[in-house]
């Protein structure tokens, strides 16, 4: 086998791994691994192979860092309606438990079950109807339906 059927070999195999592991990183290495064999298809020497491939693997891989397919999304997911889909809907509260010094609480009806929810900061506690702002493990964080801007 010449080299250059190696480096195409191995550009596949890490293709067919970046497709097993959904990130774009493998993807970029293998870029370099047939950077490195259109080198060798192209009659440079071994060590000049192995300086393309991993400069090319390596300024791909800074590429796709920088982009914004390589950057973690800082999502708050207590707060994103895309990803909680309670986020946004309407309740109705009939009365709250106010305690001194905390935030107001009450227990609603909520989707066939019984939910602990908080008025958020900003909020007024008074009997109404609330939208949901926020979900925080099992209580639901409420605002005053009136003062959320649609």
């Amino acid at each position: 086998m010449t080299d250059w059927m190696i480096w195409f070999a191995v550009a596949c195999v890490l293709i067919i791994l970046e497709m097993a592991s959904g990130t774009f990183y493998l993807l970029m290495i293998g870029t370099g691994a047939a950077a490195g064999g259109a080198v060798a298809l192209a009659g440079g020497s071994g060590s000049w192979q192995c300086i393309v491939a991993a400069v090319v693997a390596a300024v791909a891989t800074f590429a796709l860092r920088r982009s914004r397919f390589g950057r973690p999304s800082n999502i708050n997911s207590a707060r994103d309606s895309g990803i909680n889909l309670d986020i946004g809907q309407t309740i109705e509260v009939s009365e709250w438990r106010n305690v001194p010094g905390a935030a107001s609480h009450a227990r609603v009806m909520y989707r066939g079950a019984q939910w602990d929810v908080e008025l958020a900061s900003g909020g007024t506690a008074v009997p109404g109807v609330f939208r949901i702002q926020e979900v925080q493990g099992n209580r639901l964080m409420l605002i005053n339906n009136d003062t959320v801007g649609d």
